[in-house]
């Protein structure tokens, strides 16, 4: 049973594929895709977690933070 929940836990380049074209769908100006980016940023960020430094989680955490902050500034400035 361990096992499998370790190999759940992987991260799989399918994570990492998805995360990269939700981001590239966003910085495109997509912004239906933000909520994917959201989705698979956190679960990329959840698997490798267990791997990362506080440090180092705090900043992932920041950058992605950072990320939905220049996409939702970028989309109110489209609207006005």
């Amino acid at each position: 049973m361990a096992d499998q929940l370790q190999q759940i836990e992987k991260v799989l380049p399918e994570d990492i594929a998805r995360t990269f074209e939700a981001a590239v769908n966003v910085f495109q100006g997509k912004t239906e895709h933000m909520d994917d980016l959201l989705k698979n940023g956190g679960t990329l960020l959840r698997k490798v977690s267990k791997n990362f430094s506080s440090t180092q989680l705090i900043l992932a955490v920041a950058a992605l933070a950072v990320v939905s902050i220049v996409v939702v500034k970028k989309v109110a400035d489209d609207e006005a």
